[in-house]
């Protein structure tokens, strides 16, 4: 009998896992199967993956009407693992990513009904992500209440930061409550600093600011492994342009919506996080592939702004880092896009980075030439993974 984890990743509308098989001594975690069931509240479809990414189902769901689908989804997961177990395999343990932490939690913690507690007042900080999280780990104590379960925060890896990068220039007392710069992705950012080594060996302590660049976008200054300072604030919408979400804002734009046009608070939010961004830009849509592949002037005026706030974020990192070894590029848009990675490099020529087209055409892992001042990297991150091993070091689940 061998004992897996299971990972999960909850989003609005897909309930993402990843199935982990916890081997012997210190070698790493085997992933087994992986898989995801989108559409949830809508038409929920479900699929998944074994080792070798070779799919192993691949299935329409009955739409569910209930006001949690979680729920569905979950139990879905949950037969599909029963029913490929084979009786060779026993969970142990679940791992979830949940965004954020707050001032509350800068490390993994298994989680308890007071825990549940504390996660739930962090949800207005994350209105999109944190509910969804906390519903599936709800979903799954109903189904199994034994089962041990971890919470892994994309907020935590960001608490090594100096106290002026986390600090807003407002009223001390605003501060004290908990308004400050968080920062996300961290569990992305995390897997990266731990693989630097191997692609950057000596420099990997260095200065390195890494682009996880995706539907949510953002970049991380680090120096020794640890975040010095990155794009993203108090919530998921700052920084970098995203799939529709708007980057970097003027505050003062929020109180003209409020004031001068009459959007309610609502509104503004469901403007910001759901219509703006890439898709607001282009009115077409909010995936970078389908505007690389469009000759409408307002795609190409999208996938400029892009760059360019990806370009002006990445100055910004490097002066508070004070120099730059390297850069990095991972998530989906970073690890997949020729075009965006070359964009980005030529525009910035002027740090030291000397770009080998073919390199890049052929998604190498080094992609600058030989001999440039600075290294550009694609690295695959894996959130899932560094969820597995948290489960490991907080249950104490290998001897």
């Amino acid at each position: 009998m061998h004992d897996v984890i299971l990972v999960l990743d909850s989003g609005s509308s897909s309930l993402k896992f990843a199935v982990y098989e916890i081997t012997s001594g210190a070698a790493p975690l085997s992933r087994l199967a992986h898989g995801q069931v989108e559409g949830l509240g809508t038409h929920p479809h479900f699929t998944a993956f074994d080792a070798e990414g070779h799919e192993a189902d691949n299935s329409l769901l009955p739409a569910d009407g209930s006001a949690n689908p979680h729920e569905q989804a979950m139990g879905t997961v949950l037969a599909w693992l029963q029913a490929h177990r084979d009786g060779t395999h026993r969970l142990v343990a679940a791992g979830h990513r949940v965004v954020h932490g707050g001032m509350v939690f800068a490390s993994p913690v298994s989680i308890n009904s007071e825990v549940l507690l504390k996660l739930d007042a962090l949800s207005s900080l994350a209105p999109l992500h944190q509910p969804p999280a906390l519903r599936a780990i709800r979903a799954l104590q109903a189904r199994l209440p034994e089962l041990p379960q971890v919470a892994c925060f994309d907020t935590a890896f960001h608490r090594t930061q100096p106290e002026v990068a986390q600090a807003y220039a407002l009223p001390r007392s605003l501060s004290d409550q908990g308004i400050r710069r968080y920062g996300f992705h961290g569990l992305s950012y995390q897997y990266i600093s731990q693989t630097l080594p191997q692609f950057l060996g000596d420099k990997a302590g260095g200065k390195v600011v890494v682009a996880h660049l995706g539907n949510g976008a953002s970049m991380c200054g680090m120096k020794g492994q640890r975040s010095m300072a990155t794009t993203m604030g108090f919530t998921a919408l700052d920084g970098l342009v995203m799939g529709t979400r708007c980057g970097n804002l003027d505050p003062g734009v929020v109180l003209h919506l409020i004031e001068q046009t009459g959007l309610s608070p609502a509104e503004v939010s469901d403007l910001l996080y759901k219509h703006s961004g890439l898709l607001g830009v282009s009115g077409l849509s909010s995936d970078l592939r389908e505007l690389l592949d469009s000759d409408a002037p307002s795609a190409q005026e999208a996938i400029e702004l892009f760059v360019y706030r990806a370009v002006r974020e990445l100055g910004s990192l490097v002066a508070a880092l004070g120099g730059l070894d390297a850069l990095v590029f991972t998530a989906g848009i970073g690890e997949h896009s020729t075009e965006v990675r070359q964009r980005i490099c030529q525009q910035s020529q002027w740090l030291g980075i000397e770009l080998d087209a073919k390199a890049n055409a052929a998604h190498q892992p080094c992609i600058t030439a030989a001999g440039s001042p600075v290294s550009a990297w694609v690295i695959p991150t894996d959130e899932e993974s560094v969820i597995a091993d948290a489960v490991l070091q907080v249950l104490h689940l290998r001897s």
